[in-house]
Protein backbone atom coordinates (compact mmCIF):
# COMPACT_ATOMS: atom_id res chain seq x y z
CA UNK A 1 0.00 0.00 0.00
CA UNK A 2 1.31 3.56 -0.91
CA UNK A 3 1.92 6.30 1.50
CA UNK A 4 -1.06 8.40 2.05
CA UNK A 5 0.97 11.47 3.19
CA UNK A 6 3.08 11.01 -0.04
CA UNK A 7 -0.06 11.31 -2.40
CA UNK A 8 -0.40 14.69 -4.51
CA UNK A 9 -2.83 16.76 -2.45
CA UNK A 10 -6.39 17.00 -4.43
CA UNK A 11 -8.25 20.55 -5.66
CA UNK A 12 -11.64 21.05 -4.64
CA UNK A 13 -14.13 20.75 -6.26
CA UNK A 14 -16.96 22.61 -6.47
CA UNK A 15 -21.06 21.23 -5.69
CA UNK A 16 -22.51 21.27 -8.97
CA UNK A 17 -18.97 19.87 -10.76
CA UNK A 18 -19.57 16.22 -7.64
CA UNK A 19 -19.10 13.08 -9.40
CA UNK A 20 -22.56 11.23 -8.61
CA UNK A 21 -20.37 7.99 -8.89
CA UNK A 22 -17.10 7.16 -7.29
CA UNK A 23 -14.48 4.66 -7.87
CA UNK A 24 -12.11 3.73 -4.63
CA UNK A 25 -8.78 4.31 -5.27
CA UNK A 26 -7.31 0.89 -4.50
CA UNK A 27 -9.39 -0.63 -7.15
CA UNK A 28 -7.28 -2.29 -9.52
CA UNK A 29 -8.24 -0.13 -12.64
CA UNK A 30 -7.10 3.27 -10.48
CA UNK A 31 -3.86 2.74 -13.01
CA UNK A 32 -6.15 3.30 -16.18
CA UNK A 33 -7.79 6.26 -15.15
CA UNK A 34 -5.17 8.52 -15.76
CA UNK A 35 -6.37 11.08 -12.44
CA UNK A 36 -4.72 14.43 -11.84
CA UNK A 37 -5.48 13.47 -7.93
CA UNK A 38 -4.87 10.33 -6.76
CA UNK A 39 -1.25 9.13 -7.91
CA UNK A 40 0.48 6.13 -7.47
CA UNK A 41 3.84 5.91 -6.02
CA UNK A 42 3.81 2.52 -5.69
CA UNK A 43 5.47 -0.04 -8.09
CA UNK A 44 4.49 0.33 -11.54
CA UNK A 45 1.54 -1.49 -12.96
CA UNK A 46 0.80 -2.19 -16.99
CA UNK A 47 -1.53 0.16 -18.29
CA UNK A 48 -4.35 -2.03 -19.89
CA UNK A 49 -5.51 -0.81 -23.90
CA UNK A 50 -8.14 1.83 -23.38
CA UNK A 51 -11.19 0.75 -25.80
CA UNK A 52 -11.60 3.88 -28.63
CA UNK A 53 -14.86 5.66 -27.99
CA UNK A 54 -15.51 6.04 -31.09
CA UNK A 55 -15.98 2.53 -32.18
CA UNK A 56 -18.29 1.45 -35.35
CA UNK A 57 -19.28 -1.70 -33.34
CA UNK A 58 -20.28 0.01 -30.08
CA UNK A 59 -22.79 2.34 -32.12
CA UNK A 60 -24.04 -0.67 -33.89
CA UNK A 61 -24.93 -2.52 -30.67
CA UNK A 62 -25.97 0.74 -28.76
CA UNK A 63 -28.19 1.62 -32.03
CA UNK A 64 -29.77 -2.09 -31.56
CA UNK A 65 -30.00 -1.64 -28.09
CA UNK A 66 -31.47 1.49 -27.30
CA UNK A 67 -33.13 2.60 -30.56
CA UNK A 68 -34.62 -0.70 -32.47
CA UNK A 69 -37.17 1.30 -34.37
CA UNK A 70 -36.16 2.88 -37.56
CA UNK A 71 -36.60 7.08 -37.63
CA UNK A 72 -38.23 6.78 -40.81
CA UNK A 73 -40.73 4.04 -39.82
CA UNK A 74 -41.72 6.34 -37.13
CA UNK A 75 -41.63 9.23 -39.16
CA UNK A 76 -44.02 7.39 -41.28
CA UNK A 77 -46.49 6.35 -37.88
CA UNK A 78 -47.27 9.85 -37.63
CA UNK A 79 -48.35 10.47 -40.62
CA UNK A 80 -50.69 7.54 -39.54
CA UNK A 81 -52.20 8.51 -36.92
CA UNK A 82 -55.16 9.52 -38.38
CA UNK A 83 -57.87 6.32 -40.56
CA UNK A 84 -58.39 6.89 -44.07
CA UNK A 85 -61.76 6.79 -45.43
CA UNK A 86 -63.59 4.26 -47.00
CA UNK A 87 -63.97 6.32 -49.65
CA UNK A 88 -60.67 7.65 -49.82
CA UNK A 89 -59.23 4.02 -49.80
CA UNK A 90 -61.28 3.36 -52.61
CA UNK A 91 -60.57 6.32 -55.00
CA UNK A 92 -56.72 5.36 -54.71
CA UNK A 93 -57.56 1.83 -55.44
CA UNK A 94 -59.19 3.08 -58.60
CA UNK A 95 -56.83 5.51 -59.52
CA UNK A 96 -53.68 2.90 -58.93
CA UNK A 97 -55.79 0.19 -61.36
CA UNK A 98 -56.43 3.02 -64.15
CA UNK A 99 -52.75 3.56 -64.04
CA UNK A 100 -51.90 0.04 -64.52
CA UNK A 101 -54.22 -0.61 -67.42
CA UNK A 102 -52.58 2.37 -69.07
CA UNK A 103 -49.34 1.09 -68.64
CA UNK A 104 -50.08 -2.04 -69.55
CA UNK A 105 -52.04 -0.63 -73.03
CA UNK A 106 -49.21 1.23 -73.76
CA UNK A 107 -46.46 -1.56 -73.41
CA UNK A 108 -48.66 -3.70 -75.87
CA UNK A 109 -48.94 -1.04 -78.12
CA UNK A 110 -45.12 -0.82 -77.89
CA UNK A 111 -44.38 -4.34 -78.30
CA UNK A 112 -46.45 -4.73 -80.70
CA UNK A 113 -44.71 -1.96 -82.83
CA UNK A 114 -41.22 -3.68 -82.43
CA UNK A 115 -41.86 -7.49 -83.27
CA UNK A 116 -43.72 -5.98 -86.63
CA UNK A 117 -42.00 -5.60 -89.84
CA UNK A 118 -40.97 -1.94 -90.89
CA UNK A 119 -40.52 -3.37 -94.55
CA UNK A 120 -44.13 -4.04 -94.61
CA UNK A 121 -45.13 -0.54 -94.11
CA UNK A 122 -42.77 0.63 -96.32
CA UNK A 123 -43.66 -1.24 -99.28
CA UNK A 124 -47.61 -0.77 -98.28
CA UNK A 125 -46.75 2.96 -98.51
CA UNK A 126 -44.81 2.58 -101.60
CA UNK A 127 -47.39 0.68 -103.76
CA UNK A 128 -50.21 2.91 -102.30
CA UNK A 129 -48.21 5.57 -104.21
CA UNK A 130 -47.19 3.85 -107.02
CA UNK A 131 -50.95 3.28 -107.74
CA UNK A 132 -51.23 6.85 -106.90
CA UNK A 133 -49.07 7.97 -109.57
CA UNK A 134 -50.35 5.62 -111.93
CA UNK A 135 -53.88 6.89 -111.07
CA UNK A 136 -52.68 10.04 -111.82
CA UNK A 137 -50.76 8.87 -115.46
CA UNK A 138 -53.87 7.45 -116.56
CA UNK A 139 -56.10 10.54 -115.85
CA UNK A 140 -53.09 12.87 -117.77
CA UNK A 141 -53.29 10.22 -120.30
CA UNK A 142 -56.68 10.07 -121.23
CA UNK A 143 -56.96 13.77 -120.93
CA UNK A 144 -53.90 13.78 -124.25
CA UNK A 145 -56.13 11.04 -125.44
CA UNK A 146 -58.93 13.01 -125.97
CA UNK A 147 -57.42 16.23 -127.03
CA UNK A 148 -55.79 14.45 -129.85
CA UNK A 149 -59.31 12.84 -130.77
CA UNK A 150 -60.58 17.02 -131.04
CA UNK A 151 -57.75 17.45 -132.93
CA UNK A 152 -58.23 14.91 -135.43
CA UNK A 153 -62.03 16.19 -135.44
CA UNK A 154 -61.25 19.75 -135.95
CA UNK A 155 -58.84 18.21 -138.76
CA UNK A 156 -61.65 16.19 -140.34
CA UNK A 157 -64.21 19.52 -140.49
CA UNK A 158 -61.19 21.34 -142.49
CA UNK A 159 -61.03 21.20 -146.26
CA UNK A 160 -59.61 17.99 -147.21
CA UNK A 161 -56.80 17.37 -150.08
CA UNK A 162 -55.21 14.69 -151.90
CA UNK A 163 -52.79 14.12 -149.33
CA UNK A 164 -55.12 13.52 -146.47
CA UNK A 165 -55.48 8.87 -147.41
CA UNK A 166 -52.15 8.72 -147.05
CA UNK A 167 -52.09 10.88 -144.00
CA UNK A 168 -54.48 9.12 -142.31
CA UNK A 169 -53.38 5.37 -143.38
CA UNK A 170 -49.76 6.21 -141.65
CA UNK A 171 -52.02 7.66 -138.82
CA UNK A 172 -53.35 3.98 -138.30
CA UNK A 173 -50.18 2.42 -138.93
CA UNK A 174 -48.47 4.03 -136.48
CA UNK A 175 -51.14 3.73 -133.77
CA UNK A 176 -52.04 7.70 -133.57
CA UNK A 177 -55.57 6.76 -134.63
CA UNK A 178 -58.58 4.85 -132.67
CA UNK A 179 -58.67 1.66 -135.25
CA UNK A 180 -61.93 -1.27 -135.27
CA UNK A 181 -62.34 -4.41 -136.94
CA UNK A 182 -62.24 -8.04 -136.46
CA UNK A 183 -59.31 -9.98 -135.74
CA UNK A 184 -57.90 -12.59 -132.50
CA UNK A 185 -57.79 -12.23 -128.65
CA UNK A 186 -54.18 -14.44 -127.12
CA UNK A 187 -54.83 -14.19 -123.45
CA UNK A 188 -52.03 -15.43 -121.09
CA UNK A 189 -52.18 -15.61 -117.97
CA UNK A 190 -49.28 -16.82 -114.58
CA UNK A 191 -49.71 -20.62 -113.44
CA UNK A 192 -52.21 -20.54 -110.17
CA UNK A 193 -49.24 -21.80 -108.23
CA UNK A 194 -48.09 -18.22 -107.84
CA UNK A 195 -51.10 -16.47 -106.94
CA UNK A 196 -50.21 -16.62 -103.39
CA UNK A 197 -46.63 -15.86 -103.25
CA UNK A 198 -44.41 -12.98 -102.05
CA UNK A 199 -47.35 -11.46 -100.50
CA UNK A 200 -49.37 -11.14 -103.93
CA UNK A 201 -46.19 -10.00 -105.60
CA UNK A 202 -45.52 -12.05 -108.76
CA UNK A 203 -41.86 -13.62 -109.71
CA UNK A 204 -40.17 -13.22 -112.29
CA UNK A 205 -37.23 -14.75 -114.13
CA UNK A 206 -33.53 -13.55 -112.68
CA UNK A 207 -35.32 -13.21 -108.75
CA UNK A 208 -34.32 -16.64 -107.49
CA UNK A 209 -37.92 -17.60 -107.57
CA UNK A 210 -38.26 -21.35 -109.36
CA UNK A 211 -42.08 -20.41 -110.10
CA UNK A 212 -41.81 -19.25 -113.82
CA UNK A 213 -45.00 -16.44 -115.18
CA UNK A 214 -45.60 -14.43 -117.86
CA UNK A 215 -42.52 -11.99 -118.60
CA UNK A 216 -42.44 -8.57 -120.97
CA UNK A 217 -40.11 -11.19 -123.21
CA UNK A 218 -42.88 -13.76 -123.84
CA UNK A 219 -45.18 -10.73 -124.75
CA UNK A 220 -42.81 -8.92 -126.71
CA UNK A 221 -42.20 -12.49 -128.85
CA UNK A 222 -46.32 -12.56 -128.72
CA UNK A 223 -46.29 -9.10 -130.58
CA UNK A 224 -43.76 -10.02 -132.79
CA UNK A 225 -45.48 -13.01 -133.98
CA UNK A 226 -48.85 -10.86 -134.65
CA UNK A 227 -46.79 -8.38 -136.39
CA UNK A 228 -45.32 -10.88 -138.79
CA UNK A 229 -48.51 -12.90 -139.22
CA UNK A 230 -50.00 -9.50 -140.71
CA UNK A 231 -51.71 -7.78 -137.57
CA UNK A 232 -52.49 -4.23 -137.99
CA UNK A 233 -53.24 -3.03 -134.80
CA UNK A 234 -52.00 -4.47 -131.26
CA UNK A 235 -53.35 -3.37 -128.14
CA UNK A 236 -52.58 -5.05 -124.73
CA UNK A 237 -55.02 -4.81 -121.42
CA UNK A 238 -56.04 -2.00 -123.88
CA UNK A 239 -53.13 0.30 -123.98
CA UNK A 240 -52.15 0.15 -127.83
CA UNK A 241 -48.88 -0.62 -129.52
CA UNK A 242 -47.63 2.21 -131.28
CA UNK A 243 -44.42 3.20 -133.15
CA UNK A 244 -42.96 4.72 -129.71
CA UNK A 245 -44.77 2.25 -127.38
CA UNK A 246 -42.25 -0.29 -125.35
CA UNK A 247 -42.88 -4.04 -123.43
CA UNK A 248 -40.55 -3.97 -120.52
CA UNK A 249 -40.22 -4.95 -116.87
CA UNK A 250 -39.80 -2.21 -114.37
CA UNK A 251 -38.56 -4.27 -110.88
CA UNK A 252 -41.66 -6.78 -110.90
CA UNK A 253 -44.04 -4.96 -112.99
CA UNK A 254 -44.18 -5.43 -116.87
CA UNK A 255 -45.42 -1.86 -118.39
CA UNK A 256 -46.60 -0.84 -121.70
CA UNK A 257 -45.31 2.36 -122.13
CA UNK A 258 -45.60 3.64 -118.63
CA UNK A 259 -48.88 1.78 -118.00
CA UNK A 260 -48.36 -1.02 -115.69
CA UNK A 261 -50.34 -4.30 -116.58
CA UNK A 262 -50.81 -7.69 -114.96
CA UNK A 263 -51.94 -10.77 -115.00
CA UNK A 264 -54.12 -11.80 -117.36
CA UNK A 265 -52.48 -10.58 -120.23
CA UNK A 266 -55.48 -9.88 -122.87
CA UNK A 267 -53.76 -9.15 -126.44
CA UNK A 268 -56.30 -7.85 -129.23
CA UNK A 269 -55.30 -8.15 -132.59
CA UNK A 270 -56.88 -6.68 -135.72
CA UNK A 271 -56.38 -8.17 -138.63
CA UNK A 272 -57.43 -11.22 -140.75
CA UNK A 273 -58.68 -13.70 -137.92
CA UNK A 274 -58.81 -17.22 -140.16
CA UNK A 275 -54.97 -16.09 -141.26
CA UNK A 276 -54.06 -14.78 -137.77
CA UNK A 277 -55.25 -18.03 -135.67
CA UNK A 278 -53.19 -20.16 -138.30
CA UNK A 279 -49.88 -18.08 -137.97
CA UNK A 280 -50.46 -18.23 -134.29
CA UNK A 281 -51.18 -21.56 -133.39
CA UNK A 282 -48.57 -24.28 -132.15
CA UNK A 283 -47.75 -25.71 -135.00
CA UNK A 284 -46.58 -22.36 -136.47
CA UNK A 285 -44.88 -21.18 -133.59
CA UNK A 286 -43.70 -24.34 -131.88
CA UNK A 287 -40.80 -22.48 -130.02
CA UNK A 288 -42.74 -20.33 -127.87
CA UNK A 289 -45.60 -22.41 -126.87
CA UNK A 290 -43.14 -25.30 -125.68
CA UNK A 291 -41.11 -22.68 -123.71
CA UNK A 292 -44.71 -21.63 -122.31
CA UNK A 293 -46.26 -25.21 -121.57
CA UNK A 294 -43.28 -25.58 -120.08
CA UNK A 295 -44.07 -23.54 -117.54
CA UNK A 296 -47.33 -24.16 -116.82
CA UNK A 297 -48.50 -21.04 -119.33
CA UNK A 298 -51.51 -21.80 -121.90
CA UNK A 299 -52.40 -19.44 -124.34
CA UNK A 300 -56.01 -19.09 -125.49
CA UNK A 301 -56.91 -17.53 -128.92
CA UNK A 302 -60.31 -16.73 -129.51
CA UNK A 303 -61.89 -14.87 -132.73
CA UNK A 304 -63.93 -11.72 -132.64
CA UNK A 305 -65.50 -9.85 -135.20
CA UNK A 306 -65.39 -6.94 -133.62
CA UNK A 307 -62.08 -5.32 -131.95
CA UNK A 308 -62.00 -1.62 -131.12
CA UNK A 309 -58.72 -0.37 -130.04
CA UNK A 310 -57.79 2.99 -128.88
CA UNK A 311 -55.08 5.18 -130.19
CA UNK A 312 -51.45 4.72 -128.52
CA UNK A 313 -49.65 7.54 -126.67
CA UNK A 314 -48.56 10.41 -128.68
CA UNK A 315 -44.58 11.57 -127.83
CA UNK A 316 -43.41 15.12 -128.62
CA UNK A 317 -40.87 15.19 -131.75
CA UNK A 318 -37.75 17.48 -130.64
CA UNK A 319 -34.63 16.23 -132.53
CA UNK A 320 -35.67 13.86 -135.55
CA UNK A 321 -36.21 16.54 -138.50
CA UNK A 322 -37.73 15.37 -141.85
CA UNK A 323 -35.33 14.45 -144.88
CA UNK A 324 -35.22 15.74 -147.60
Amino acid sequence: MTDINKQRPSFPVTVDETPSKRRAVFSKNVTGLGSWHVEDYGRAMPRRPVRKVYDDSLHLIDDLTNRPLDPLFSDALLTQSKSLSTFSVWFTRVIVFIICVAVGCAGCVFVRQLSTDPRKQVRASLATELQQQNAGLNKITGEVTNLHTEVLKKADSMPQNSDDSLLRNDEMANGSLKVQGQGIVITLADPISSVDNNDGVSPREGTGNHIRVVTDADLQDMVRSLFKAGAEAISINGYRIGVSTSVRTAGQTILIGVNQVTSPYKIESIGNPTDLEQQMSSKSIPGLYERLNTAGINPHITKSLSLKLDAAETVNITDAKRSK
